[in-house]
């Protein structure tokens, strides 16, 4: 029977109420314009009169998930979730968790204590006021949490959240951090938040991505495929994938004036997404971050 198959989904799903041998699938909910390489070409203050896309994507991205009878955390940003209400509660309906990905998509190190302290808490009362339901996970803008920037962790654990899913353990020119722990952890002791790192493998003594984003995009889908498994079956441990809407939607407009680097990455091979996406939904079994890390956040 395929690792896939709608009787081992059901079976991931109920097996002690944990969600035991799934793997943890999210998505960022953030349009095309959002992202951090477009800072500098687009301003926040100009979000508002850009096309928007983020709506039709996401329909198809819940009915992806419905027809595989997938389950997924969704990392939502509170300028999101203001201007589409009723996508949230869709999202609930539909069975998903919704956590937060802050308001604007500001990284960690562009804010203060002050700033992230408010956005956070603003973020988390947002969302719970239109979803109707507790919000624990947090994920930091481009994985934007640093060595240098710990104290993040000590703040979302005062505002509320149970765990951060905001450190990728790689190295790359935007964010990572390299020598990170592969699985969950507390980094701030045992009494403190816990975070669930992006999937990797190690090989040649470095972790390599294998969980999602562009790296899922600009690689063969096999070799997605063979890492991923590497993690469930070679060290019996559950995949942390993500992706975001914009990644299927081929249609969203290409601000003038994009580096090629920035271009290359956006850009390539989303029209290849969505069936990568099926395949990847048949191949594993995925459910939400709460529920296949029940477990870790209860400490046992």
């Amino acid at each position: 029977m395929p690792e896939g198959s709608a009787a081992d989904r059901t079976e991931c799903f109920q097996a002690e109420g944990t969600g035991y041998g799934c793997n943890a699938l999210s998505i960022d909910v953030e349009d095309y314009f959002h992202v951090s390489a477009f800072a500098q070409h687009i301003d926040r203050a100009d979000w508002e009169a850009q096309p928007q896309h983020l709506q039709a994507s996401m329909e198809v991205v819940l009915n992806l998930l419905a027809e595989q009878g997938a389950h997924a955390t969704f990392f939502v940003l509170g300028w999101v979730a203001e201007r589409h209400p009723a996508l949230i509660r869709a999202i609930v309906s539909a069975g998903h968790e919704v956590s937060s990905h802050g308001y604007a998509h500001y990284r960690v190190g562009e804010q203060t204590l002050a700033s992230f302290t408010a956005d956070v808490r603003r973020t988390r009362v947002l969302l719970e006021d239109i979803a109707g339901v507790a919000v624990k996970g947090y994920r930091a803008a481009s994985f934007s949490i640093s060595e240098d920037t710990f104290w993040a962790f000590d703040v979302l654990a005062e505002a509320g959240y149970a765990y951060s899913s905001s450190i990728y353990p790689i190295r790359h020119d935007h964010y990572g951090i390299p020598d990170a722990p592969r699985f969950a952890f507390r980094p701030r002791g045992e009494s403190g938040i816990l975070e669930i790192p992006i999937s990797t493998i190690a090989l040649f003594g470095r972790h390599l991505p294998c969980g999602g984003g562009g790296y899922f995009r600009l690689a063969p889908y096999g070799l997605s495929r063979w890492a991923l498994r590497r993690v469930t079956k070679g060290e019996g441990r559950a995949c942390v994938f993500y992706f975001h809407p914009w990644e299927i939607d081929q249609q969203q407009p290409r601000p003038a004036g994009l580096p090629l680097k920035t271009r290359f990455r956006h850009y390539t091979n989303i029209s290849r997404m969505e069936a990568r996406l099926k395949r990847l939904l048949t191949d594993f079994r995925w459910d939400r971050m709460d529920r296949v890390f029940q477990r870790e956040l209860d400490g046992t």
